[in-house]
């Protein structure tokens, strides 16, 4: 679908929701006290798999839904500001962040800054023309080779943050694409409990 039809689709579609929108008067602090942290891929829908309405949770968005220090930011401004008491992180099953390595993203960086596709050896390669740059090399792009222990990782590394409450519960999920099934990771649940 050309980006023009796009830009189309979401402008009508805003003037539909836009048309009769009943939220206007939510209150800033998300309703359950929750904030979740998990990847921007669109085949997850948090308020689907978690059943969520607006203005029940803060939900922080980025590629491989990892700990970053981004995410580390929103979730302190939630829990300080805005009545957050407990964290839950789901990864998930078939995360492109699972299928490269930084050394991998490095180095198509390196040669394009445009697009890039999987080969037939399940390798990546440039499709692209656009010149290259090292500002990527600098970069931390959290890739990992499971998603289980990822979410351990990113669990463990919230519980040891110095700006999180030790009395914060944050609990680790591994969300299964191909089913919808959301899992339990026993070790991130026992990392993650409140102290």
């Amino acid at each position: 679908m050309p980006m023009r039809d796009n830009l189309s689709y979401f402008r009508a579609a805003n003037d539909v929701y836009a048309s009769d929108f009943p939220h206007g008067d939510l209150p800033q602090p998300p309703r359950r006290r929750a904030a979740v942290l998990t990847c921007m891929d669109a085949r997850m829908d948090p308020d689907q798999i978690l059943g969520l309405k607006i203005g029940d949770c803060h939900v922080i968005r980025n590629a491989g839904g990892r700990a970053s220090d981004d995410a580390v930011r929103s979730l302190v401004i939630s829990m300080k500001f805005l009545g957050v008491r407990e964290i839950y992180v789901i990864h998930h099953t078939n995360c492109g962040m699972g299928a490269l390595t930084d050394d991998d993203l490095r180095a198509l960086l390196r040669k394009s800054i445009g697009p890039a596709e999987r080969d037939a050896a399940g390798g990546w390669r440039n499709t692209s023309e656009l010149p290259g740059s090292t500002a990527g090399d600098g970069i931390n792009w959290l890739t990992f080779e499971n998603e289980r222990r990822s979410a351990i990782e990113d669990v463990t590394k919230l519980r040891e943050h110095p700006l999180i409450p030790k009395t914060t519960p944050i609990y680790g999920f591994v969300y299964h694409v191909e089913t919808g099934g959301l899992e339990d990771i026993p070790e991130a649940m026992e990392i993650g409990a409140p102290r």
